[in-house]
């Protein structure tokens, strides 16, 4: 079992991430040492839609008495109240004191509300969510649980099974990468593999082998060869094949198979399925195509997936206009590293490659095809990470030549300006890692609608490229002019969210508005999550008149108010976190502003007012 502990900035709350736990680790008997009544409440507590565990502090905190659990944890252990009550929480539960005890402490303490999100693992598959608050009343510590559970608790995992059943439908996307698992006939196929062969899950796909079955007949020898060889007692294959799809596109595959057989005689076979279809410049045929085309109006900013694999990878354009090579022609490997100057940072760049370091983030100067003449100075992150014991990595490289030439230049004049620099610098990385966050949360929301979670990051990520391409240009981060920002956005989120339902934008901003790009960068996610539920509440084309109208004044010498209405859309228990990922991103955007937000339901919708400070805290004048 392994525990993981990390605070989530973005919405402020402690994630704990538990690995492979077993029912013995989390519950001891013990006997009974104290007599405690039943808690007044206990009744009302056993029948409210969330599970509350009662603590009594004992010794000041040093430990705590168990009063009730929840009726979830207590069905769960297949144990009553009177298995439970009484109990010191370190005697029977060591693992969930050690775990909670500081936090239990401090909200004994100081009577402040914590909250903190338990994620469960097994097999590396999330198997369940705990939103947790602990709340001090009445003398009691109260642990007020909602818990989200997956398809995992539902079904037996073998022990000795050693492969995972599928892998995170993201990674596949990216890589346009499938796995299956067959034992004794039986086959178990990753969403990934679906994405290659275009087509969706059916009945019986568990009974045959869906891609061999696709396979040409100038090929067919090659699947002979690959059962052949992997009807031995341990083997590996990897081969290339070519195969035609239901729909009549030829696709080129590359298999990596491993046999074993277990103690009992059976062979269990272990697929890993590429595609790597050759393709046409500009032609979009792969999920994560969509996400790569939040970055193609910038020419400064480039996403890129899998940078460290040179068969499986996709940079957005902005790569290749910063190094100047041809989309078409480009082949990826480390000789792209010779057109960089300083020797240190091809050393950590080198490392990353082999695996010694799990992340870089490196500024160096790239000569355009070594000429020195021809210099720019880029900011290169990359971040290498393994998931389902196969390793991945994701990294942004911006072009930072123009800022770092206006920074020299201030230090000769003003060394704030300088800070001024540095610290825009800093807000651009805190963007890429709100959208990690984003990314994060739907993950566990929409974790089998993959393309769903794309579509999202495209809209969010066009609204932030459209940003930057304009601070860029204009070289003013502090008064960008908050209507022509959103009109723009408008456009393009249109194109991206709109166009599919028939929703028409609205806008009147107040044109003297010029804001700094930290006040205009969760402004303009906030609009975009409110334009993404207002899609998803309408599904169809049934609802008419279908308008989002967003007018934006200044209340007073301080603060702006954001009055966004959904007309004929309908957005129906829009606060509700707990069914709408969206809206708690909205919130946490909102509390990044320093802002309030509050919603009137209306006849034909729902208005939203959002009252934010014009400068937050730590702006830099």
């Amino acid at each position: 079992m392994k525990i993981e502990k990390e605070h989530i900035q973005l919405e402020d709350i402690d994630e704990i991430r538990i690995y492979d736990g077993n029912k013995k680790d989390f519950y001891k008997p013990t006997p009974q040492e104290f007599e405690i009544e039943d808690i007044p409440i206990q009744e009302l507590i056993n029948n409210v839609p969330v599970e509350i565990h009662t603590l009594i502090p004992y010794e000041n905190g040093k430990d705590f008495i168990i009063q009730s659990l929840g009726s979830f944890t207590l069905n769960r252990y297949k144990r009553s109240l009177e298995h439970v009550k009484g109990r010191l929480l370190s005697k029977l539960s060591p693992l969930f004191f050690d775990i909670l005890h500081d936090d239990l402490l401090e909200v004994y303490k100081n009577h402040a509300v914590k909250k903190i999100r338990f994620v469960y693992y097994a097999k590396n598959r999330l198997a369940k969510i705990s939103n947790v608050k602990i709340v001090f009343d009445i003398d009691r510590i109260f642990v007020i649980s909602h818990n989200i559970d997956t398809p995992t608790l539902e079904r037996e995992i073998s022990e000795d099974k050693t492969f995972d059943e599928d892998k995170s439908n993201m990674i596949e996307n990216f890589s346009q990468t499938g796995s299956y698992y067959n034992m004794n006939g039986k086959y178990i196929w990753s969403q990934g593999v679906y994405n290659i062969i275009n087509r969706s899950k059916e009945e019986s796909d568990d009974y045959y082998n869906i891609v061999f079955d696709l396979v040409i007949p100038e090929d067919k020898h090659i699947v002979d060869k690959i059962f052949n060889i992997t009807s031995k007692e341990t083997s590996q294959c990897e081969e290339t094949i070519r195969i035609m799809t239901a729909d009549n596109v030829m696709k080129v595959v590359e298999v990596n198979i491993y046999s074993y057989f277990d103690e009992s005689g059976i062979i269990i076979r272990q697929g890993l399925i590429n595609d790597i279809t050759p393709r046409k410049a500009n032609e979009n045929s792969k999920p994560v195509d969509f996400l790569l085309d939040g970055f193609k109006s910038s020419e400064k900013l480039a996403l890129l997936i899998e940078p460290l694999n040179k068969k499986q990878y996709e940079f957005s354009k902005g790569f290749y206009y910063l190094t100047e090579e041809d989309y078409e022609e480009y082949k990826h490997s480390p000789k792209i590293l010779d057109n960089i100057v300083e020797n240190d940072s091809i050393k950590r760049i080198n490392k990353i490659i082999d695996g010694e370091i799990s992340k870089i983030d490196e500024t160096f100067t790239y000569e355009v095809g070594s000429n020195p003449n021809k210099r720019k100075i880029v900011n290169l992150y990359i971040e290498r990470f393994r998931y389902n014991n196969e390793v991945h990595s994701l990294g942004f490289i911006t072009d930072i030549t123009d800022e770092m030439e206006k920074q020299e230049q201030l230090i000769e004049s003003n060394e704030q300006q300088v800070v001024l620099i540095q610290e825009l610098h800093h807000r651009v990385k805190n963007n890429l890692q709100i959208l990690s966050s984003f990314l994060n949360l739907e993950k566990r929301a929409y974790r089998n609608d993959s393309d769903l979670i794309i579509e999202h990051m495209q809209t969010r990520l066009s609204s932030l490229a459209l940003l930057h391409e304009k601070t860029f240009k204009s070289k003013d981060f502090k008064n960008i002019n908050l209507k022509e920002c959103l009109i723009d956005n408008d456009l393009k989120t249109k194109m991206v969210a709109g166009q599919s339902t028939g929703i028409e934008f609205e806008t009147d901003i107040d044109e003297s508005l010029n804001l700094s790009i930290e006040v205009i960068t969760p402004l303009i996610l906030i609009i975009d999550e409110f334009t993404i539920n207002a899609k998803h509440a309408t599904p169809n084309n049934t609802v008419q008149n279908k308008r989002i109208t967003k007018k934006i004044r200044r209340l007073d010498d301080d603060n702006i108010i954001l009055t966004i209405e959904d007309i004929g859309v309908g957005i129906k228990d829009s606060m509700n976190v707990h069914h709408n990922i969206g809206c708690e991103i909205i919130k946490s955007l909102t509390g990044q502003l320093g802002g309030n937000i509050s919603a009137t339901e209306k006849k034909d919708g729902t208005e939203y007012k959002v009252v934010f400070p014009i400068e937050m805290e730590h702006t830099i004048h």
